[in-house]
């Protein structure tokens, strides 16, 4: 049986409904008690388990042998799947297949990439069975930025630099078919969309689609710090983002296209035009 955590994150439900669809043995874990109701009345068996709390990692763990491993980008990150990563130990889970990163690196100036490589090596140490998925950057990324893109502006730091994001979504398909096909171990994916793209590219996709013209303005980065606080970001993240988009992005450190994705799953990647067309209402402002 696999343990999927991360099972409300937009990976976490499409590899549900994979295996669900193809009626794969699997528990999902969430959470919050809402999110297990909910799950459990679409006909799932969802477990409750939290990462700043062991013993509930511990119970959603019972009678299972696989873990996909997917947890939010936080300060707490590196030490919470170390302790999932230890208690699967205990737990007898003999095989991991785990969300990092393509830009993790341990001397990385970009904190989540350096918190994935260390959470990569601590795990292939560990003596179980794994596989890593290095995913670019996301394009559901672009969906915290509506409010400003709704207003005809794409605010960034990325400069000239190419990213070839790749949609969520396929990276829950990737992992379904490596959870479940059982020849993936020792193995590391790096996986992107179809094309690689920078911010001007993406603004006028996304102008495209919603029928409106969308300008990137390319900001300092004191000026994208205080816009990401005034939204809510924390300083943590805020100070990261800076780093990943001014260091890695603008100055062309990013990960070069590969297909994997195609080669795995059989299907082509979502590009950037059609997420926008799928997303264009949440774009264009729409209530």
């Amino acid at each position: 049986m696999i343990l999927v955590t991360g099972a409300t994150s937009v990976i976490g439900q499409k590899l549900c409904q994979l295996l669900k669809e193809n009626q794969k043995s699997f528990k999902a874990m969430c959470r919050k008690p809402e999110q297990v109701e909910k799950l459990r009345n679409q006909g799932i068996e969802a477990v409750p388990g939290d990462f700043d709390n062991p013993e509930s990692l511990k119970a959603a763990m019972q009678g299972c042998t696989t873990l996909f491993l997917v947890s939010p980008p936080n300060e707490k990150q590196l030490q919470s799947e170390k302790t999932a990563i230890d208690i699967a130990k205990q737990q007898q889970i003999n095989y991991i297949v785990r969300v990092s990163a393509s830009d993790a690196n341990l001397r990385s100036t970009v904190p989540w990439a350096k918190t994935h490589a260390y959470i990569d090596h601590y795990m292939r140490a560990s003596g179980i069975a794994w596989t890593i998925l290095k995913p670019t950057a996301f394009m559901q990324n672009f969906l915290t930025m509506t409010q400003p893109i709704s207003k005809g502006y794409l605010p960034q730091v990325g400069g000239k630099g190419l990213v070839g994001y790749i949609d969520a979504e396929d990276i829950g398909r990737v992992a379904y078919h490596v959870l479940t096909e059982g020849n993936h171990q020792r193995a590391t994916y790096y996986l992107n969309g179809p094309e690689v793209l920078n911010m001007k590219e993406v603004a006028s996709q996304i102008s495209d689609a919603i029928g409106k013209k969308v300008r990137y303005v390319h900001l300092p980065a004191f000026a994208f710090r205080v816009l990401l606080r005034a939204t809510g970001a924390s300083r943590w993240l805020a100070n990261g983002l800076i780093e990943q988009y001014a260091e890695v992005v603008a100055k062309n450190h990013d990960h070069d296209l590969g297909e994997e994705v195609l080669r795995l799953t059989g299907h082509e990647p979502r590009s950037f035009a059609d997420f926008a067309q799928k997303n264009k209402n949440k774009f264009a402002g729409a209530k």
